[in-house]
């Protein structure tokens, strides 16, 4: 009985709360509004993003290379030109094809994402998309002999179909992507694209989202690539647009900061920058079927 009366009262008690709104008159419209007012009186305003930044890359060469679908890397001697189970390895002064790795169709390695050159080794994203459910793992290669060398599994994440990672702090930093079509999830779209940090034993230690001033620009796709530069800030492609991204991590909250937008001779997809020149990248143009070498401004 007791608890039926704190119910009744309860009720009574808001009734008695709209009652009075209502009587006051006001609109929806207007409370708000009054509230606004109240909030700028104690000096609380608008969020406003800040300006993003603008640039273009100046391009340094491009050569064939029909592999070129997914992405490319470089190291000192030599660039590369990923496709989704494919690898071709060409001399960087003349652009000759050296060698190449090639797996089978419909084998283990299904779809290559990006790649990145150390220590004689390239390290590279792999899922299996197109299939579900979304699953995982990281390909190294040795660059001297084009073999396959070792295999970390990730196996299925929550936070999507792996894409791209690189060194960060202590750890790693890698891209997961997510779909509008039918190599997605029905229930989660390109929107769920998440950034996420890991230890060097691929323990997850934090995460962060895309801004939506990216995001509306990569659908139905996601992140297609991405890469830590010197300057401490992140830099992103998308799947088809020929713009680089340059995200700084958040003093607060979850989403990454779009600073810049830079125009680049690459129509999206993986990227690597050059291990000997600071701001050079090697990308790919897939509508040209080239690996393509452009050097990004300085950001200030």
């Amino acid at each position: 009985m007791k608890k039926t009366a704190a119910l009744l009262l309860s009720a009574l008690s808001l009734s008695a709360a709209a009652l009075a709104q209502t009587e006051t008159g006001q609109t929806i419209d207007e409370r708000r509004a009054a509230r606004r007012a109240a909030w700028a009186a104690m000096g609380i305003k608008d969020y406003v993003p800040p300006a993003i930044k603008t640039g273009t890359a100046e391009e340094l060469g491009a050569w064939d290379a029909p592999d070129a679908t997914q992405g490319a890397a470089a190291d000192e001697k030599y660039f590369y030109a990923v496709a989704n189970y494919v690898i071709g390895k060409y001399d960087r002064k003349s652009g000759e094809l050296v060698s190449r790795w090639i797996g089978d169709r419909g084998g283990p390695i299904r779809h290559l994402n990006s790649c990145y050159a150390e220590t004689g080794k390239l390290f590279c994203a792999h899922s299996n998309h197109p299939g579900l459910p979304m699953t995982s793992s990281i390909e190294i290669f040795d660059t001297k002999t084009m073999t396959h060398l070792d295999n970390k599994s990730l196996g299925m994440l929550d936070e999507g179909s792996f894409v791209w990672f690189d060194h960060y702090e202590d750890g790693w930093i890698a891209g997961f992507a997510h779909y509008d079509d039918e190599t997605g999830l029905p229930y989660k779209d390109h929107t769920y694209a998440t950034i996420v940090t890991f230890d060097m034993e691929w323990r997850k230690t934090g995460g962060y989202v895309l801004p939506p001033s990216i995001l509306e620009k990569m659908a139905p796709q996601a992140a297609s690539g991405g890469a830590m530069d010197d300057d401490g800030r992140l830099y992103v492609m998308g799947h088809d647009l020929p713009e680089m991204y340059v995200l700084e991590f958040p003093e607060m909250g979850s989403e990454m900061r779009h600073v810049a937008t830079i125009a680049v001779p690459a129509e999206g997809q993986a990227f690597a920058f050059d291990p000997k020149e600071p701001r050079r990248v090697w990308a790919i143009s897939r509508p040209r079927g080239k690996v393509v070498s452009f050097r990004l401004p300085e950001m200030e």
